[in-house]
């Protein structure tokens, strides 16, 4: 090699002269390593498994994928280094192998690290072909500027395209898992093979003893249930969310726990309404258990801020389940009633349901209501006039109290 002063006559056989860029002599060494990419492969594969094994987690990716993936990764450093290509921003190949690797379950960082070894690589093999080439060193210190902008880019470029597939995979884990729980709440868990699937992709138990739980949205576009899950997972309970338009739905799995020691966690918690279905047996009944547990959120009063279980409801859950017929008993009961003055249909309907409460007992419902027990009987004749039948005996009593409740659900009054 002949020098003319500090720089080379001959660089590559091309006649050198000092306005010769460090773009070109980067584009020059960059095209003389292009055909020693298979024994820079070789290399990159023995550097990557030569250090932490927590640093090399390739388990998931073929040995033959990860050869080609490293071969196209320095191909492409040094076909832009050499400007056959443009990049490195948004590149293609640094893309398909972020693709590829998220899909593949390779952590990033793992990813990275290979990066930046296969750039360590490609710059020791650019150094070596310059001191080969007798290339002036001031132009080499711009080689090293151009390869780390290379790599920095490339590596932007696969951190974007990993991180864009890891949010879409999570995307179709979530729609899948909404799907699935959707058609629990359906009912498809009778099938045999479905229930078990989906309870290995829940993490749920196929059998033992569930319940479902309905919070409703509340005004602030919250949900009636908050801090639930930590609630549960610190007593051990398995339990999966699903969150809908206007309710949050949850299926709790009791296993070998009381029911009484998941509603004791939740119940301080609720926020607005919630209902809590009674115990199923299996995923084969959920669907079963998230009808009954709307069932019971029907039962309670909107603006209520209560955890309520159908054991607690029965009467106002057959109310709420046949709402025509409820109409039609509540008018027949008590709708001359319903027809007085608000005054004095408030004073009769309050000394009814004080009398009903008390087990039919003049003197308790007259302390109740603060009134002499004569009064408590002129206002029990008036309405036994009003509505033309008895107020004794267990038929009158179980009427008048489900024409009571069948009023609190119309008008959303509660005790």
């Amino acid at each position: 090699m002949k020098w003319a002063g500090r720089w080379p006559v001959s660089f590559l056989g091309v006649v050198a002269d000092p306005a010769d860029s460090a773009a070109e002599v980067t584009h020059a060494l960059a095209r003389a390593r292009l055909a020693d990419v298979p024994a820079l492969t070789e290399r990159l594969m023995a550097a990557i498994f030569t250090d932490n094994p927590e640093w090399t987690d390739y388990s998931p990716v073929p040995k033959e994928d990860l050869w080609e993936g490293c071969r196209q990764y320095l191909e492409r450093i040094l076909q832009i280094l050499s400007g056959e290509v443009s990049g490195p921003d948004g590149d293609d190949v640094a893309a398909a192998i972020g693709r590829r690797r998220a899909e593949q379950g390779v952590p990033l960082e793992v990813m990275l690290r290979t990066f930046r070894l296969g750039g360590r690589i490609a710059w020791e093999a650019l150094v070596d072909q310059a001191h080969q080439d007798g290339a002036d060193p001031d132009s080499v210190l711009g080689v090293a500027t151009s390869i780390w902008t290379v790599i920095d880019g490339l590596s932007s470029t696969l951190s974007t395209s990993y991180r864009n597939t890891e949010l879409e995979r999570l995307r179709r884990d979530d729609q899948r898992r909404h799907a699935m729980v959707e058609d629990l709440l359906a009912g498809r868990a009778r099938d045999i093979a479905f229930a078990q699937r989906t309870a290995k992709e829940l993490d749920l138990p196929t059998g033992g003893r569930y319940l479902a739980i309905v919070a409703d949205l509340t005004s602030d576009g919250g949900f009636a249930l908050r801090g639930h899950q930590d609630a549960l997972s610190a007593l051990h309970f398995r339990s999966v969310w699903q969150v809908r338009a206007d309710s949050l739905v949850g299926l709790v799995a009791l296993e070998q726990r009381s029911k009484d020691l998941a509603l004791d966690a939740l119940r301080p918690l609720a926020r607005g309404r919630v209902a809590v279905s009674p115990p199923v047996r299996g995923l084969a009944e959920v669907g079963l258990a998230h009808q009954l547990a709307l069932t019971t959120l029907g039962t309670s009063s909107y603006g209520a801020a209560e955890l309520v279980t159908l054991e607690e409801r029965y009467p106002e859950a057959l109310l709420v389940q046949s709402p025509d017929l409820a109409q039609r008993m509540l008018e027949s009961q008590l709708g001359p009633i319903l027809e007085l003055p608000v005054k004095e249909r408030d004073m009769l309907l309050d000394t009814l349901a004080a009398w009903l409460e008390e087990n039919c007992s003049t003197a308790n419902a007259a302390v109740r209501l603060h009134c002499h027990r004569n009064t408590v009987l002129n206002r029990l004749h008036r309405i036994t006039s009003l509505i033309g039948q008895p107020l004794y005996g267990r038929s009158a009593y179980v009427s008048l109290s489900l024409a009571l409740s069948a009023l609190r659900l119309r008008d959303g009054l509660r005790d």
